[in-house]
C-alpha cells in the first residue's frame, strides 16, 4: 500500500507511484478501468465519513475538495 501523501510534493509521487502500480498490475484491480474507477471515486468520496469513523478517526472538517480542481484539470492537462 502507497503512503498517504501529507504534501504537494508526496501527492505528487503518490500520483505517479499508483500510475506504475497500475502499469504493472491493473489488471488486478476491482476498479481497471476509468469508468469503474471514477465510479468507485465518487462512491468512496461519499462514504466517506463511514470509512474515517471505522478507522477511528474523524473526517477533516473543511475536507480538502481542492483536488476536484486537479481531477477536472487532468481531463485536458497536456
Amino acid at each position: 500500500m502507497l503512503p498517504e501523501p501529507r504534501s504537494r510534493e508526496e501527492l505528487v509521487t503518490f500520483l505517479r507511484d499508483l500510475h506504475e502500480e497500475f502499469r504493472a498490475r491493473g489488471h488486478e484491480w476491482e476498479n481497471n478501468t476509468l469508468d469503474d474507477f471514477l465510479e468507485a471515486l465518487a462512491a468512496w468520496v461519499n462514504d466517506s465519513p463511514g470509512a474515517y469513523r471505522q478507522g477511528g478517526e474523524q473526517i477533516p472538517p473543511d475536507g480538502d475538495w481542492t483536488f476536484a480542481r486537479a481531477l477536472r484539470a487532468a481531463t485536458s492537462y497536456e
